[in-house]
C-alpha cells in the first residue's frame, strides 16, 4: 500500500483519488477551496463534477499543502494548467528529493512555451517528475468504466513502479519514456477540440468532424515530431485517442465551449458557462507561438486562435480553411510515375 497525496480535488483530482483508494492506497486530497473541502468531506460526493459518485469516509481532505506532500509516496498534482507553477511552487520545500509527482493535467504555458512537467522540474528541481494521459474522462475513470492511459517517465523503473500503483482490472497502463510527445498531443488536443465543438455548434456534419479530427492528428504530430516528440506518441493512445475522446465525448468541456461559440456565445461566455476550466483557451495562443517558433504549419489551430482571440465569425473561418491551396494529402508517399 503507498500513501498518496492528491494536489487538486476537482473532478480529475478526486476520480484518481477514488481509484487509487479502489487499489488499495490510502489518499490525502488537497484543494485550494476551504468551501470545496466542506463540502466533499460532509456529503462524500463532488456534487457538482462527480455527481452520484460515493467517496469512501477514509478518504481525507484538506487545505494544508504540507500535510498533503511532506512524507507521501508519490504525489498527484491535479489542478488546472494555469495553475501548475502556482501550485508546485507552494509544494517544492515540502518534497524530498525523488520524491514522485505525477502530473495529469494538460497544457503549455503561454510566457514560456513550457509544457507542465518542465514547469514543475523548474520550481521543484529535487522531485522525479512523470505523466499521467490518454483518453480519460474523469465522469467515466470515477465510475469505474474501462480506461486505459499511459505513464510517461524519463526513468524506466518510475514509470513501471506508477504503472503497479495505477493500474487495475478496469483502469490499464501502458508506460512510454516520451514525456514531451505525450504532453504535446494532450495539449493540443484540447484546441482542436474546441474546433470540433464549435462545428457541432454550427450544425455541421460526421463529415466535418472526422476531418477535423484527422486533419488536426496531423497538425499536432507535424509540430510534436519537430520539436522532439516521437511519432508513436502522436499516433497512440495520448496523441489520436486522446484527440477522438475530447473531440467526440458529451464530457468534453474544450467540445462543450466550442459548441457554445458555434451556436453565438463570445468565448467568456462559453467558458462561463462550462464552469470549468477550458484548457484549449489556454494552451491555443501558445501552439500559434510554438507553430511560428519552429516554422510549422497549423491551419486549424490557427484559426481557432483567430476565433477565440480576433473575434473571427466560425463559419469564415471553417470557409477559409475549405479553400486553402489544394495539395497532397501526404507530401512524403511518391507517385509511381516520378519513379520510374
Amino acid at each position: 500500500m503507498a500513501n498518496v497525496g492528491i494536489m487538486g480535488a476537482g473532478s480529475w483530482g478526486t476520480a484518481l483519488a477514488l481509484l487509487l483508494h479502489r487499489n488499495g492506497h490510502q489518499v490525502t486530497v488537497w484543494s485550494v477551496s476551504e468551501e470545496e473541502v466542506d463540502m466533499l468531506s460532509r456529503k462524500r460526493e463532488h456534487v457538482s463534477k462527480l455527481p452520484g459518485v460515493k467517496i469512501p469516509e477514509d478518504m481525507q481532505f484538506t487545505t494544508d499543502v504540507e500535510s498533503t506532500v511532506r512524507d507521501k509516496d508519490f504525489i498527484v498534482l491535479a489542478v488546472p494548467s494555469p495553475f501548475t507553477r502556482s501550485t508546485a511552487r507552494s509544494m517544492s520545500p515540502y518534497v524530498a528529493d525523488g520524491q514522485i509527482i505525477v502530473d495529469v493535467a494538460k497544457g503549455i504555458e503561454e510566457d514560456t512555451l513550457m509544457t507542465l512537467s518542465q514547469q514543475i522540474e523548474q520550481e521543484i528541481p529535487q522531485a522525479d517528475v512523470a505523466v499521467l494521459s490518454g483518453p480519460s474522462h474523469a465522469e467515466e475513470v470515477g465510475r469505474g468504466l474501462p480506461t486505459i492511459v499511459v505513464i510517461g517517465a524519463k526513468k524506466e523503473e518510475t514509470a513501471e513502479y506508477l504503472q503497479e500503483m495505477f493500474m487495475n482490472e478496469v483502469f490499464r497502463v501502458y508506460t512510454s519514456p516520451d514525456m514531451l510527445g505525450m504532453e504535446l498531443g494532450g495539449s493540443l488536443k484540447n484546441v482542436i477540440a474546441l474546433a470540433a465543438g464549435i462545428a457541432d455548434g454550427l450544425g455541421y456534419g460526421d463529415n466535418t468532424k472526422a476531418a477535423l479530427i484527422t486533419r488536426g492528428i496531423a497538425e499536432i504530430a507535424r509540430l510534436g515530431v519537430k520539436m522532439g516528440g516521437a511519432i508513436e506518441s502522436f499516433t497512440g493512445l495520448t496523441g489520436i485517442g486522446d484527440l477522438i475522446v475530447t473531440c467526440a465525448s458529451v464530457h468534453s468541456r474544450n467540445r462543450k465551449a466550442g459548441y457554445l461559440m458555434g451556436q453565438g456565445r463570445s468565448m467568456q461566455e462559453a467558458m462561463d458557462e462550462v464552469q470549468m476550466v477550458v484548457e484549449g483557451v489556454y494552451s491555443a495562443k501558445a501552439a500559434v507561438k510554438l507553430g511560428k517558433k519552429y516554422d510549422v504549419s497549423l491551419p486549424i489551430i490557427d484559426k481557432v486562435s483567430e476565433v477565440l482571440f480576433e473575434g473571427k465569425d466560425p463559419r469564415e473561418a471553417v470557409n477559409e480553411l475549405m479553400l486553402r491551396d489544394s495539395k497532397a494529402e501526404h507530401h512524403a508517399l511518391p507517385w509511381k510515375n516520378d519513379q520510374e
